[in-house]
């Protein structure tokens, strides 16, 4: 269960703990299944199986079938489009950046859950990989067309850093 994981944190990653106790109690802008989306996703795209199984079990009724498999399809896309566009983006040639990817993303048309649910999602998975072009992409896709607030994005991020953090800590313990 997470709380266990929690509960075995070491003193000098208490903040962890802390902060992921005040994301829970107050993730407004955020469903409770968008919010448990969030952590899922981004404990996923952190390779922390012990941390996905503990999320898994302890938050089950806020992932039907179709939520898991629009998490999985975020994780599963994102991990592809994020090498891909993070490479573009670093080699300072803009050509790459104007080239098509050729990439196929028709999971994208229906991810089996809401759109936006799917690019809140992405958003936090593009945040754990690092990808600034994809981060951009998504936050404007959610603030632009979905009228998500800044707070909101802000707070995707912050569950992203702090359940990546948590996968990174306790894969020492």
């Amino acid at each position: 269960m997470l709380n266990n994981i929690l509960e075995k944190l070491p003193e000098y990653a208490k903040d962890i703990k802390l902060n992921y106790s005040s994301i829970v109690n107050n993730h407004s802008g955020l469903s409770d299944e968008q919010f448990y989306g969030v952590v899922l996703s981004s404990a996923i795209a952190s390779r922390n199986n012990n941390l996905v199984s503990s999320i898994k079990s302890q938050c089950s009724e806020f992932f039907k079938a179709s939520t898991l498999n629009g998490i999985n399809a975020a994780v599963a896309m994102m991990s592809m489009t994020n090498i891909y566009y993070r490479f573009a983006h670093i080699i300072e040639n803009e050509s790459y950046i104007k080239m098509n990817a050729g990439l196929r993303m028709n999971i994208m048309r229906d991810p089996g859950v809401d759109k936006v649910d799917f690019e809140i999602y992405s958003l936090a998975v593009s945040i754990v990989n690092g990808c600034g072009m994809c981060i951009t992409a998504h936050e404007k896709q959610l603030v632009s067309h979905h009228g998500i607030s800044p707070e909101t994005i802000q707070l995707v991020a912050k569950i992203a850093a702090i359940i990546h953090s948590l996968a990174v800590i306790t894969e020492t313990l």
